[in-house]
C-alpha cells in the first residue's frame, strides 16, 4: 500500500545521499589538513600560536576555496577554530574570532580573485599574478590581521603596547603564507593545457632539489663536522637560491619556481627556529626578514617564470602561425603559378584576338602570339615600348593614345575602334576594348587590351553597302518597269479611244460625231487622272481646296462609286447627319474614293459588301506647348473581301506596290489616297484581317462654321435603236464606249458589262446577244479567255472576238479564237468581224 499526501515521509534519493556523504568527507579532510598544519605552531615555543611568522593554514584555506569553491568554508572555519582552541587550551571568544577572520579572509580573497582575476587561471599570466599578490597582500591579509587584533582585546594578558606589533605580525604571516603556499597547490592541482612532459618533471625535480640543498646549507641549525668553521657565515649560501629560481624562469616553469620558493622558505623557517631555541636577541629582525624573503622569492620568480611561459607560448603560437602562413604562401604561390600558366595557355590559345597587357604608364608588359601574327611585332621587339607605336603618326601627335588611357582609367574601360599600323607600316582596322586593372585598394596597376583585326569585316560591310545600293537601284529600275507596264495598258486604251474617234471625224456629217468628241474628252481626262495620281503621291499636285459638305459630296458620288463596283457587290452608306465641313480638293477626294472602291472591288471577286461611313472624331494632339484637342472627320471605307496579310499591310501605300496580276494595276491607287490625305492636312490608316475584309479610314481636318459650296450632279440619256446586239466586255468604261461607237458605226447595237461574271449572268438571264467582244485582261476570277471558253461550252453558236493591248496576254489565248490587237480602227474591226461570221456587217 502506497501512502500519498503531505503527511507521507520523504525518502532522500541515493544520489543525494552519496553527494551529501562526499561533501561531509570533503569537509572533514579539509578540517583535518588545516588542523594538522596548524599543529606546527608548537615548533615555535617562544611565540604565541597566533603570532607565528609563517602561518601555512591561511595559504591552504585560500587554495582549497579557489579549487573546491565557497562550499568548503565550514571546513576552514572548523579547522581554524579547532587549531586555535587546541593552541590556547580552552574554547574562548578569541578562538571564534580567529576562525571567523580566517574564514572571512579566505572567502573575500576567493571572491575577488574569481571576479577580478579569472579564478584559478589567474596564475597563468603575469597580470593575473600581480592581481593575486595584491588581493592576498591587501584585502585578505588585512581582514585576518584586523580580526586577530580584535580577538586580542578579550585575552587576559592584553597589552595595548603589543597590539600593533601583533596585528602587523599576523598580517605579514597570513600574506606570506598565502603568497608562498597557495600558488603551489593551485598550479599542481590545475593541469596545463599542453600537459607535463617527463623532461619538465625532471627539470622541476632538479630545480626543487637544488633549492632544498641551498636552503639546507643556508638555514639548517644542525652542526656538521667540516662545516663547523663556516657555520657563522652559512647565511651567505642563501644568495645561491637565485640559481634555481633563474633556472625556473629561463625554463618557463612557474611550478618549479613556486615549489622551489616554498622549499627554500621552509628551510628559512627552520632557521628561524634556531634563533628561537638559542634566544637570539635578533629574533624580531629575523622574523621580518623571513616574511620579506618569503614574499619576494615567491612572487618575483613566479611572475617572471609566468611571463617567460606566456612569451614562450606566444612565440610558439607565432611560430605556428608563421608556419601556417608560410604554407599558405607556398600554396598561394603554387596557385598563382598555376593560374598564371593557365592564363598564359588561354591567352596563347586565342587565335582571333590580339591580347596584351600594359603597365600604368602605357608600356607593353606582355604580348601573345596572335598579337604577333596580326600586328607583326615579336614579344622581344614590343615589350617595354609604349603602345602608341600602334597608332598612326597624326594620332600620336594629337595625343590620342594618352586620351585612350585616361578614358579607360576614368571609366574602367574604353571601346577601341579605328585604324592602327602594323610593323610593316600597313594600316588595319581594329575593334576591341581597353580595360583598366586595379588592385584591392583601387590603385591603378595597368591595362588589358583585347583587339581584333576587323579589316576584312569592314571591307565586307562596305561591299554589302555597295550591294544594297545596287539592289536599291535595281529596285528603282524595277519600279520604273512596273510603272511602264502598269500604265501601258491604260495609254493603249487612250490611243484606242483617240484613234477610233479620229476615224469618226472623217465622216463630218455622221450624227455620232458628238459622242466621239465626248469619248476623246473622256480619254484625255483619264490620261490626266493617271498623271494626277503620280503627282498626288509625290505631293506636288496643285490643289484647289474648297470647303465641302462630306455628306452631300459622298451622296453625289453614289452613282460613280456603284459604277466602280461590280453588280455582285452591295454598296452601303452610313453617314452621320451632322458631319463637320472639310476643306479639300473635291476632284482629288473623288479620285481617292474611286481608287479605294476599285481596290475593294478587286478584293471581292465573288461579291460582297462595300460600306462608306463617316463620323466626327476628336483626338488629343501632342505639341510643343502641350496637348490640344483636334477635330477631324473620319471617313471609313470597309469591304468584306479577302483581307490583306499582316506582312503586306504596311506596304499598301507604297508606290507601285500591288498584289494584282501583271497589267491589272499600276500600284498608284492607294498611293494617291495616301498623298491626298496628307496634303489635305490629315492622314490615312488601314486595318485588315485575312478572310474578314479591310477598312481604310481617311482623317480630314474639320472646318466647322465655314461656308459650304458643293456642285450638283448631272446625268445624260442615250437613245438606242434595235439592231444586231454586241456584248462589249471590258473593265475600262472608256474603252468600252469607243468600241461600242465603232460597232454602232458598223450597224450594231451594244450592251456593256465590266466583267466576265457579269457577262455570263447577262446571258443566263436570257438576253439576246449576236456577238461577244471581250478584253482578255480583266479583274476577277475569269478573264477574257475564260469567258470565251464558257461561252463556247454553253452557247456554241455565239461568236466571240477577243482584244488586248498586252503582247504577253495574247500568248494565253487558244489559236482558234480571233484576237484583235489594240489600238484598232473601224476597218480592222470590220475585217475581223467579216473573217469571223462572213458577209457584210452593215444593215
Amino acid at each position: 500500500m502506497t501512502l500519498t499526501g503531505t503527511d507521507a515521509p520523504k525518502v532522500p534519493a541515493p544520489r543525494q545521499i552519496l553527494s551529501t556523504t562526499i561533501y561531509v568527507l570533503e569537509l572533514a579532510i579539509v578540517a583535518l589538513i588545516y588542523v594538522g598544519l596548524a599543529s606546527t605552531a608548537p615548533l615555535f615555543p617562544a611565540l604565541n600560536a597566533i603570532e607565528t611568522p609563517l602561518w601555512p593554514p591561511s595559504g591552504v584555506a585560500l587554495a582549497i576555496m579557489l579549487l573546491r569553491g565557497y562550499r568548503t568554508w565550514p571546513a576552514v572555519f572548523i579547522g581554524s577554530f579547532s587549531a586555535s582552541a587546541i593552541s590556547v587550551g580552552t574554547v574562548e571568544i578569541q578562538s571564534l574570532a580567529i576562525a571567523g577572520g580566517t574564514t572571512l579572509g579566505a572567502l573575500l580573497g576567493t571572491r575577488l580573485i574569481n571576479y577580478w582575476s579569472g579564478g584559478t587561471k589567474t596564475l597563468s599570466n603575469p597580470r593575473g599574478i600581480a592581481k593575486f599578490v595584491f588581493i592576498v597582500f591587501i584585502p585578505t591579509g588585512l581582514i585576518s590581521a584586523f580580526t586577530a587584533s580584535v580577538s586580542r582585546l578579550f585575552a587576559d594578558d592584553f597589552n595595548y603596547s603589543t597590539l600593533l606589533a601583533s596585528a602587523l605580525s599576523w598580517w605579514l604571516a597570513d600574506a606570506a603564507a598565502s603568497i608562498t603556499i597557495a600558488p603551489v597547490i593551485v598550479l599542481w592541482a590545475v593541469p596545463p593545457v599542453q600537459g607535463i612532459s617527463k623532461t619538465d618533471l625532471l627539470k622541476t625535480a632538479a630545480i626543487v632539489v637544488t633549492a632544498g640543498v641551498i636552503g639546507a646549507l643556508a638555514f639548517t641549525p644542525v652542526t656538521i663536522g667540516a662545516f663547523t668553521n663556516v657555520l657563522p657565515h652559512r647565511a651567505l649560501f642563501a644568495f645561491l637560491i637565485l640559481l634555481p629560481l633563474m633556472w625556473a624562469v629561463v625554463a618557463s616553469n612557474p611550478r618549479a619556481a613556486a615549489t622551489a620558493a616554498l622549499v627554500f622558505c621552509g628551510f628559512a623557517s627552520w632557521g628561524v627556529l634556531g634563533f628561537t631555541l638559542s634566544g637570539s636577541p635578533a629574533l624580531n629582525e629575523s622574523l621580518f626578514l623571513l616574511l620579506a624573503t618569503s614574499i619576494t622569492i615567491s612572487a618575483a620568480p613566479l611572475y617572471l617564470s609566468t611571463m617567460a611561459l606566456v612569451s614562450q607560448q606566444r612565440e610558439t603560437y607565432l611560430l605556428s602561425q608563421w608556419s601556417e602562413l608560410k604554407i599558405s604562401l607556398e600554396q598561394s604561390q603554387m596557385a598563382f603559378k598555376s593560374l598564371k600558366r593557365h592564363y598564359q595557355i588561354f591567352v596563347e590559345s586565342v587565335s582571333d584576338h590580339a591580347i596584351f597587357l600594359l603597365n600604368a604608364s602605357g608600356h607593353v608588359a606582355s604580348w601573345n602570339k596572335t598579337a604577333q601574327q596580326v600586328i607583326g611585332y615579336t614579344a622581344e621587339e614590343i615589350v617595354g615600348k609604349h603602345f602608341s607605336e600602334l597608332y598612326r603618326p597624326d594620332e600620336r601627335r594629337a595625343g590620342e593614345p594618352n586620351r585612350t588611357l585616361e578614358l579607360a582609367s576614368r571609366k574602367g574601360k574604353c571601346q577601341v575602334e579605328g585604324w592602327q599600323i602594323r610593323k610593316n607600316g600597313t594600316p588595319f582596322f581594329v575593334t576591341g576594348v581597353l580595360t583598366a586593372i586595379r588592385d584591392d585598394n583601387r590603385s591603378l596597376i595597368g591595362f588589358a587590351s583585347v583587339i581584333r583585326d576587323a579589316t576584312e569585316r569592314r571591307d565586307t560591310q562596305e561591299q554589302l553597302v555597295e550591294a544594297r545600293e545596287q539592289l536599291a537601284m535595281a529596285q528603282k529600275m524595277e519600279a520604273i518597269g512596273k510603272l511602264t507596264g502598269g500604265i501601258a495598258h491604260d495609254f493603249n486604251n487612250l490611243l484606242m479611244i483617240i484613234g477610233g474617234s479620229a476615224q469618226l471625224f472623217k465622216r463630218l456629217l455622221d450624227p455620232k460625231l458628238p459622242r466621239a468628241i465626248e469619248a476623246i474628252q473622256t480619254a484625255a481626262k483619264r490620261g490626266e487622272t493617271l498623271t494626277r495620281q503620280l503627282l498626288t503621291f509625290s505631293r506636288r499636285q496643285h490643289l484647289n481646296p474648297t470647303v465641302i459638305d462630306p455628306n452631300l459630296s459622298i451622296k453625289n458620288m453614289h452613282t460613280m462609286i456603284e459604277s466602280s463596283l461590280r453588280g455582285n457587290i452591295v454598296y452601303k452608306e452610313s453617314l452621320a447627319p451632322d458631319l463637320w465641313p472639310v476643306k479639300v480638293d473635291l476632284a482629288e477626294l473623288e479620285l481617292a474614293i474611286v481608287n479605294i472602291a476599285v481596290n475593294a472591288r478587286d478584293s471581292m471577286p465573288n461579291g460582297g459588301v462595300f460600306t462608306v461611313s463617316a463620323a466626327n472624331v476628336t483626338v488629343e494632339h501632342e505639341a510643343e506647348d502641350g496637348q490640344h484637342a483636334v477635330n477631324l472627320v473620319a471617313i471609313e471605307f470597309s469591304d468584306s473581301g479577302t483581307g490583306i496579310p499582316p506582312n503586306l499591310l504596311s506596304k499598301i501605300f507604297d508606290p507601285f506596290f500591288t498584289t494584282k496580276e501583271v497589267g491589272k494595276g499600276s500600284g498608284l491607287g492607294l498611293s494617291q489616297v495616301y498623298g491626298f490625305a496628307h496634303q489635305a492636312g490629315g492622314t490615312v490608316r488601314a486595318e485588315s484581317k485575312v478572310g474578314l475584309g479591310t477598312a481604310i479610314t481617311m482623317y480630314l481636318p474639320a472646318y466647322a462654321g465655314a461656308e459650304v459650296d458643293a456642285p450638283e450632279p448631272t446625268a445624260a440619256d442615250t437613245e438606242r435603236t434595235q439592231r444586231p446586239m454586241v456584248l462589249v466586255v471590258d473593265d475600262s468604261p472608256e474603252v468600252a464606249e469607243v468600241a461600242s461607237s465603232l460597232f454602232e458605226h458598223l450597224g450594231y447595237d451594244t450592251i456593256y458589262r465590266d466583267s466576265a461574271e457579269a457577262a455570263l449572268k447577262l446571258l443566263a438571264d436570257g438576253n439576246k446577244v449576236d456577238l461577244i467582244f471581250s478584253d482578255i485582261v480583266m479583274p476577277g476570277t475569269i478573264d477574257g479567255v475564260g469567258l470565251a471558253g464558257e461561252v463556247q461550252s454553253r452557247y456554241p453558236h455565239l461568236p466571240v472576238i477577243l482584244t488586248t493591248g498586252y503582247s504577253d496576254a495574247m500568248q494565253t489565248a487558244p489559236p482558234n479564237l480571233p484576237i484583235l490587237r489594240k489600238p484598232f480602227d473601224v476597218d480592222a474591226l470590220r475585217n475581223c468581224i467579216q473573217g469571223m461570221i462572213g458577209g457584210d456587217t452593215l444593215q
